[in-house]
C-alpha cells in the first residue's frame, strides 16, 4: 500500500486552503479526479477493492458507486471482482425511467458501496440509504482514502462499517 500512497500523493495530493463537499475548510485536497482517471491507478485500485469486498462482505453480489466521483472505481472494482455494478444517482432523473439507482438488481441482494474519498460520509450514506430504501442490504462502504474526520463514526451511528485502503495520513507523510 505504501507504493499506492506514493503514487496517489504524486498526482492528487494538492495543498492550499480548499473547501470539502462537507462545507469544512482543509488546507489539503485529495483530487479523485486525478488518480481515478489514470488507467494504472484506476485498474490497481480496482483490484485492491474487489479484494477487499471478498475478504469484508463475501456474501455481496452486487457492488454500488455514489455518482459522479465513484462511478469509475465501482466499473474497475466490477470489472476485476465479476459483480455487476450499480450507480447510485444524486438525485432521481426526471426523464426516461426517473431512476435513483441504475443497473439491474433485485429486491434483497447485498451490496457494497466503493467509495473515492470519506471525510464526513455524507455522500456515502446518502447512497448506503438509496439502497436500503430500493430494499437491498447494505452494511459496508469501502473507500480509498478515509480522510480521519468523522466519517467512520457518522457510518458507525447509521449502522454502516467503514473500510478503507489508505487514511489522510498514509498520503501526508513523505511528501
Amino acid at each position: 500500500m505504501h507504493d499506492l500512497a506514493d503514487r496517489i500523493r504524486a498526482v492528487a495530493y494538492l495543498e492550499g486552503d480548499f473547501v470539502l463537499r462537507s462545507g469544512r475548510r482543509s488546507s489539503f485536497y485529495l483530487d479523485k479526479y486525478r488518480f481515478e482517471t489514470q488507467p494504472d491507478l484506476l485498474r490497481e485500485i480496482g483490484e485492491l477493492l474487489a479484494a477487499r469486498i471478498a475478504e469484508v462482505e463475501p456474501d455481496a453480489v452486487r457492488i454500488a458507486g455514489p455518482e459522479l466521483g465513484a462511478v469509475a472505481l465501482a466499473a474497475s472494482s466490477s470489472m476485476a471482482s465479476g459483480k455487476p455494478f450499480l450507480i447510485v444517482r444524486s438525485a432521481a432523473k426526471d426523464y426516461g425511467t426517473s431512476n435513483r439507482l441504475e443497473g439491474i438488481f433485485e429486491e434483497g441482494e447485498r451490496v457494497v458501496v466503493v467509495e473515492d474519498i470519506v471525510t464526513s460520509g455524507g455522500a456515502a450514506l446518502d447512497a448506503v440509504r438509496s439502497l436500503r430504501q430500493a430494499g437491498l442490504i447494505c452494511d459496508t462502504v469501502i473507500c480509498v482514502v478515509d480522510r480521519g474526520e468523522g466519517g467512520a463514526e457518522a457510518m458507525t451511528a447509521a449502522g454502516v462499517h467503514l473500510e478503507h485502503l489508505l487514511d489522510a495520513e498514509a498520503l501526508r507523510l513523505g511528501r
